[in-house]
């Protein structure tokens, strides 16, 4: 049977839905990227902020028409928007078979036999219940470089956040859990940059082994012989401390980039956000940050529009973002989520002034991005080849300060044969906004 699976939102998501392609794999199914030739499809979903909920309910409601028209024989709704709205997919949209809930994705055999056999069943259960050892996953990333999802859920209880209610409490995967797993990907299929991933990555260990252990598993990462990059995401910054700023100063192996989501930098929207830190903290810490790593490539995310947000606000935030120059910065607008304090406040911001914020901010942001490029001329990096550009002597790459999906790129000029996930030394040409041009100094292997 030929299996089609449609991953949506984060790359946590995306680690789910890898662990459920190889429970499929494993038990002899076929999957395929065309919606013609499958006979089952999988659609693991996302609820994060509205247009995530959107575009998983467009989907499944595609494939619901392929569902009704026979041709598929069964159709499984999985992920944040499964576990969120399980009563209503089924109320509304009767062609979903099975509906799977976050913590449900070790039943994906079992859950598509199911249906075969003419036995349908969800599976919802505790969101907190105890993390299922890793297996074996499907890489879908191209093999040169694969996500290492270190934790489920979070205990944060963000005001404007439905993740605790979707993904449950805190849980870290135990460290030789992750180890076994980095190798079987480093070994057996290839990869070369491990990207760690969590709701939260700076509390990894907490509450297993009573501190925080995320310094040590990188240390331990960096270990295994043909892994070249290990990139962290998702780091609170109240919970960076003087560990893991060492480990990221003194170890080869671990990319100089740090992504800190702040959300913003006025303390009273702070406050009402829930979060842990205040402006002052901001600066002082990502002042440490560059002081002790001098070529460290910060990007962080803000929301605009959050209810109460003033126009001083928000020139606050302008003002942040001019004086502490990230080198990577995306911003998106409040989402009113239900079920979240943040959805019961008054003074909402209207849509069209929320747009107007973000614009700006991103305008500013440009400005920078584009001025960073450009001091980059002259420098020789260490990139990741990524593919070749059809029909021209030329490759995309990636430096240590770009990860996959939401930065930059690299484009190198060069007559030599590389390969995917080869590691090569670039001088820097010239940059194209975001973007940077190189030409090829030497390749790299290790």
């Amino acid at each position: 049977m030929k299996i089609l699976f449609i991953s949506l939102g984060c790359d946590k998501n995306l680690v789910d839905t890898e662990t459920m392609l190889g429970y499929l794999t494993q038990k002899g199914y076929e999957i395929t990227d065309d919606e013609n030739e499958a006979e089952a499809v999988v659609v693991n979903t996302c609820c994060f902020i509205h247009d995530a909920k959107q575009e998983s309910v467009d989907v499944i409601l595609e494939m619901a028409d392929l569902r009704r028209e026979g041709h598929i024989q069964a159709l499984i709704v999985t992920g944040c928007l499964a576990q969120r709205y399980n009563d209503e997919i089924q109320e509304e949209i009767p062609e979903v078979d099975v509906i799977m809930g976050t913590q449900a994705i070790e039943d994906i055999v079992d859950a598509l036999e199911g249906v075969l056999e003419g036995k349908k069943k969800n599976y919802l259960p505790d969101i907190d219940k105890p993390l299922p050892k890793l297996g074996k996953r499907m890489v879908t990333t191209g093999g040169h470089y694969a996500y290492l999802k270190i934790a489920e859920g979070c205990d944060k209880h963000c005001t404007y956040c439905v993740i605790p209610k979707v993904r449950g409490t805190y849980r870290s995967v135990p460290m030789e859990e992750l180890l076994e797993q980095a190798r079987h990907l480093v070994e057996d299929i290839g990869v070369r940059e491990l990207i760690l991933v969590a709701q939260e990555t700076t509390i990894y260990g907490t509450d297993i082994y009573g501190v925080k252990k995320l310094p040590e598993l990188l240390n331990k990462l960096s270990e295994i012989r043909g892994l070249r990059w290990i990139r962290v995401l998702y780091c609170y910054p109240e919970e960076i401390d003087d560990a893991l700023i060492e480990v990221i100063a003194t170890n080869d192996k671990v990319c100089k980039y740090l992504d800190i989501p702040i959300q913003h930098a006025s303390d009273k929207i702070l406050k009402r956000m829930g979060r842990r830190t205040t402006r002052a903290e901001l600066e002082t810490k990502i002042n440490k940050l560059r002081e002790c790593i001098p070529d460290i490539c910060l990007r962080t995310t803000l929301i605009s529009g959050f209810p109460g947000e003033t126009e001083e606000d928000h020139e606050e935030v302008m003002e942040f973002v001019d004086t502490m120059e990230f080198d990577r910065l995306g911003v998106f607008t409040y989402s009113k989520e239900e079920d979240t304090p943040a959805a019961l406040m008054d003074n909402q911001i209207e849509e069209e002034i929320k747009e107007e914020r973000r614009g700006e901010i991103m305008e500013l942001q440009q400005a920078i991005a584009f001025e960073k490029a450009e001091k980059m001329i002259g420098r020789t990096v260490l990139a990741m080849i990524e593919g070749r550009i059809a029909d021209e002597e030329a490759y995309i790459a990636r430096t240590y300060m770009d990860a996959p999906n939401v930065d930059g790129y690299l484009f190198i000029n060069t007559t030599k044969d590389l390969m995917t996930g080869d590691f090569a030394y670039v001088r820097i040409t010239g940059s194209n906004e975001y973007d940077l041009i190189g030409e090829l100094e030497d390749e790299f292997s290790e």
